[in-house]
């Protein structure tokens, strides 16, 4: 009878500990997420032409394209979207259902929280902030399966998808007219049909690149990217990128709803591992 008793108490024990610190965690995200939002501009600029002069003729388009005369700058943005994502390895990719919200303010940060499908009930957290940043997915909402948090790598990689999906759908953040909280951000030609923005902030740096076609419909954005999403599972840069379509209009921005994406884009090891259908998107 003792040893059950005991058996039961670190049962009981570790089922506790596992419950503060999903509480904790549930509550540092929105901890996050409320303060994104709080670093709100109340009333924006609204968009002119006239902010486009000097910039590269692709991203001139660009913002033409995204952004209606007289919208309002919003570069804070709640996202919710639906899809499929695969945490597995290429060779072996098996797609989950998956269902997502999103607070998105580049350059201050994001919270990325994702429920999956099937019988494991995987759900988890990848958010960034200027001095750290954490990924947390857990079985059954209460197991910890995988937990990276206050590493130099995680955050420099986190930094860059929060560029890259900041240019999905906050555009406003990346036009040098509205300055958004960047450190530095300057945009360079590449071709005809594509141009590269390069932004700086508490000390990281990130260069992508936009392609649009001739009425500056967004095609792709593509960046390298510090990951080690690969065979070695070492950090190095190695290009990522999404592809973009069945833009929508939200508040004065026409933002892309579908978005294929993933690690090596461009490359035989390309593996679209991001499928995401956004079913709304709010300005703050």
């Amino acid at each position: 009878m003792k040893i059950l008793l005991l058996s039961l108490g670190i049962v009981a024990a570790a089922l506790l500990v596992l419950v503060v610190l999903r509480l904790l965690d549930a509550r540092a995200d929105r901890i996050l997420a409320r303060s994104l939002i709080a670093d709100t501009t109340a009333t924006p600029p609204r968009f002119e032409p006239a902010m486009l002069d000097g910039l590269p003729d692709p991203a001139a388009r660009f913002f033409r394209f995204v952004m209606e005369d007289g919208a309002p700058l919003h570069t804070v943005a709640r996202i919710t979207m639906q899809g499929q994502l695969n945490l597995g390895l290429a060779e072996k990719a098996t797609f989950q259902a998956m269902q997502a919200r999103q607070t998105l303010a580049p350059p201050h940060g994001f919270v990325w929280q994702v429920r999956l499908g099937g019988l494991s009930k995987v759900t988890g957290t990848d958010a960034y902030r200027p001095d750290t940043s954490w990924s947390r997915f857990r079985l059954l909402d209460l197991i910890p399966v995988g937990r990276v948090s206050d590493n130099p790598d995680h955050l420099r990689s986190a930094f860059g998808r929060m560029v890259g999906e900041g240019l999905f759908w906050t555009p406003a953040a990346f036009l040098p007219a509205t300055r958004a909280g960047w450190d530095q951000i300057a945009w360079h030609p590449v071709d005809a049909q594509t141009a590269a923005v390069v932004v700086r902030h508490n000390g990281l740096e990130q260069r992508a690149e936009v392609t649009v076609d001739a009425g500056g419909w967004p095609l792709r954005v593509v960046f390298d990217r510090w990951s080690n999403a690969n065979a070695d599972r070492l950090y190095r840069l190695q290009p990522f990128g999404g592809d973009l379509g069945a833009f929508e209009v939200f508040d004065g921005f026409r933002l892309p709803t579908r978005v294929v994406g993933g690690n090596h884009y461009g490359t035989p090891l390309y593996h679209p591992f991001y499928k995401a259908e956004v079913t709304h998107i709010t300005f703050r």
